[in-house]
């Protein structure tokens, strides 16, 4: 008996260790990031858009997934599936800095590291969104969604000067502790409450400027629009819906170019395109989607949708081929999307990863991901 005893108290101690040493890490890892405080979280509470202590979508949006589908779902993530990670290296470009420099202040031009990164260049400005250049979007370094494997992943230090870091919101697919380390001199622009993750990684407030859905931030010749996007945030356990998230209007010379981020479908789009199209270009999500979540994430025929709805000249597909976030193989996205966009009449860009294209230039289409498997 007292063996016996002795085996269940040495269970619920380690159950209990390992349990506070799980919660020790949500409060103090670095990589989790901070909580809004102080002034920044007095401005917070002032906002139209955050009741009862969260940050709320303009359209009814269900985050629940039931119960039962829990097990299922979990037992899918981590056993993984056929397909859903490339089992070639994907093609990539180097990044022609030279290129960069020449693209006058009248063209705009965009260069895609995978998933939401991209580099952009309009009105002379150039902006880096979404930078994840680690090994993992994941709340942690050692587990979780491993980037795919690429001919050549893009480093910080192989950038052009970066003006402005365009953040969207503040998940781990697009907020990257390890890059932020490695942009600490630049701009961060950003929703309202990332900054409280940024400030505890290092980045001056003087160097963090944080907008509400519909405000302007005007850098010299280049206005930067946060309009809504429906999704959520959080990075720790308790602290879902406590920053604000968006997507971004860029607009400097005549040019205009729209980057959705992450969002469900919705009537927003729409009201996107009324207010500030017609857009040169339009980056929208396509992937990471299933029925569970698809108020958060777009299904590929939404995406062309949208494009059509925001009123673009151009749709570029963003958030897929770097990370395996959903049940999907890693090329129905842009396949799907193909179909639709042929079907609605939208021009499709699908530049190859690194790859930079002026003025969403279609003269060279290219389908990079054929024959891979």
């Amino acid at each position: 008996m007292n063996h016996v005893l002795m085996i269940l108290l040495w269970l619920f101690g380690s159950i209990a260790l390992l349990a506070v040493a799980f919660l020790a890490y949500f409060a103090l890892a670095p990589r989790i990031g901070g909580n809004p405080s102080g002034e920044r979280l007095e401005h917070i509470q002032a906002s139209p858009n955050y009741r009862n202590g969260k940050f709320r979508n303009l359209v009814p949006t269900d985050m629940k997934i039931p119960a039962g589908k829990m097990p299922g779902l979990m037992w899918s993530f981590i056993k993984g599936g056929e397909g859903r990670e490339p089992k070639d290296v994907l093609p990539t470009e180097d990044l022609d800095l030279a290129a960069w420099e020449a693209v006058a202040d009248t063209s705009f031009a965009v260069a895609w590291f995978g998933h939401s990164s991209l580099l952009i260049k309009i009105g002379g400005t150039t902006i880096l969104t979404d930078p994840v250049f680690g090994g993992r979007a994941s709340t942690f370094s050692f587990a979780g969604p491993k980037r795919f494997n690429y001919r050549h992943h893009v480093r910080v230090e192989e950038l052009p000067p970066v003006d402005i870091v365009l953040l969207s919101h503040d998940h781990y697919d697009h907020l990257d502790h390890e890059t932020i380390l490695q942009l600490k001199d630049k701009h961060f622009v950003a929703p309202l409450g990332v900054g409280a993750h940024l400030e505890r990684w290092g980045i001056p407030a003087a160097s963090i400027t944080e907008k509400d859905w519909w405000a302007t931030e005007q850098v010299g010749a280049l206005k930067l629009v946060l309009a809504p996007a429906r999704h959520f945030s959080g990075r720790g356990l308790s602290n879902r819906f406590s920053t604000l998230w968006g997507s971004w209007v860029l607009e400097a010379g005549g040019r205009k170019i729209y980057f959705g981020a992450d969002s469900g479908y919705s009537p927003t789009f729409k009201e996107v395109g009324d207010r500030f199209g017609p857009f040169d270009l339009a980056m929208l999500e396509c992937g990471a989607y299933n029925e569970l979540w698809r108020d958060i994430h777009m299904f590929p025929e939404q995406t062309a949708q949208a494009a059509l709805d925001v009123r673009a000249r151009v749709l570029m597909p963003t958030h897929w081929a770097k990370f395996s976030l959903a049940m999907h193989p890693w090329k129905e996205p842009v396949e799907r999307l193909s179909a639709k966009a042929k079907e609605l009449g939208m021009p499709l860009l699908t530049p190859r990863i690194g790859a930079i294209v002026t003025d969403a230039d279609l003269s060279c289409p290219e389908q990079w991901w054929a024959g891979l498997e």
